[in-house]
């Protein structure tokens, strides 16, 4: 039932994808916005209730319905399955404005292309250059498609099923919400929030890292990993991102950033941090081809990830 879950909710985000300001996300977004509201006192302990309440309200009414569906039909609980994976995927969510800077480089338009970058990630990307910007998009592409599909199938095919999907999309949201804002940044209340979803995403975004290790050039997505990962200031990241690299031949992070400009937790901070002078990571710039590298990169990782759910899934029925 896994693996036909995911593929009926993929078929069905590739002809209705989902809005980002669909009503689902806005009830989630109100509900964090009132648990910081409510338990935010200035302590980290605060922000562990929060994350743990938050958590309830979400995940129990999402296993009593599976329950009460696989008891009357199994058709039911498919049907609820396929609604949940649908809500927490977000494969063709964002990816207007991926392919929209695709074509506008191409076309040469580097304003738009820059403009249109700006409204995907929230940053001023005035004055960069078309390498900037390639590069920039390639890795919001990687880490947003981790953090929207694969990583949702793992916990999707963890024993929550639907609960898992949601454990995760929901933690990664409150990972961000609860230390973004700049009523909240470096404040203790989101730390707890930050370390949850640290350890929920440790061993997809390893998969993820393999599945474009192996789909792609593989000695060299194996020795960025292993040699420039930990120059990330954000884990999984660095993994995710020196392994997505490395598997097309790219050149991702950049040595110049500064850390204290960058926002905390934001998944566009993603250049590498602190990098050593005389470090740069082996491989090409990004060009305009790279996002048509990606493109090819994370077609071929979904298929990899539906190969392995399918023979899951009959080991499962099997067994």
């Amino acid at each position: 039932m896994t693996f036909l879950s995911i593929l009926l909710a993929l078929l069905f985000e590739q002809f209705k994808p989902l809005r980002a300001d669909n009503p689902v996300y806005a009830a989630i977004k109100q509900l964090a916005a009132r648990m910081e509201a409510t338990f935010n006192a200035g302590q980290e302990g605060h922000g562990r209730m929060a994350w743990f309440v938050t958590m309830l309200l979400l995940l129990v009414p999402t296993i009593l319905v599976y329950w009460l569906s696989a008891k009357l039909s199994p058709v039911l609980a498919l049907a609820w399955n396929v609604l949940v994976v649908y809500l927490t995927l977000g494969f063709r969510r964002y990816s207007h404005y991926f392919t929209s800077i695709q074509l506008a480089l191409n076309a040469g338009d580097d304003t738009t292309a820059r403009k249109l970058l700006a409204e995907w990630t929230h940053q001023d990307t005035t004055g960069m250059s078309t390498s900037e910007v390639s590069r920039i998009a390639v890795e919001k592409a990687l880490v947003t498609t981790h953090r929207n599909v694969f990583g949702v199938f793992f916990w999707f095919a963890m024993p929550l099923g639907p609960a898992g999907a949601i454990l995760y999309r929901v933690a990664e949201f409150l990972a961000r919400a609860w230390n973004e804002p700049d009523h909240l940044k470096n404040e203790p209340f989101g730390r707890f929030a930050t370390r949850a979803f640290y350890v929920l995403d440790w061993v997809p975004a390893r998969l993820t890292a393999i599945a474009f290790a192996v789909v792609g050039n593989f000695e060299d997505a194996i020795y960025a990993w292993r040699n420039f990962a930990h120059r990330w200031q954000d884990e999984a990241m660095g993994i995710i991102l020196s392994a997505g690299g490395g598997a097309m031949g790219l050149r991702l992070g950049s040595a110049t950033e500064n850390a204290a400009d960058l926002p905390a937790g934001d998944v566009t901070a993603v250049d590498a941090i602190g990098m050593d002078a005389g470090s740069t990571p082996v491989g090409e710039e990004a060009t305009a081809r790279a996002l048509q590298s990606t493109v090819g990169l994370v077609w071929r990782a979904l298929l990899l990830w539906m190969l392995l759910l399918l023979l899951l899934s009959f080991a499962v029925w099997l067994g």
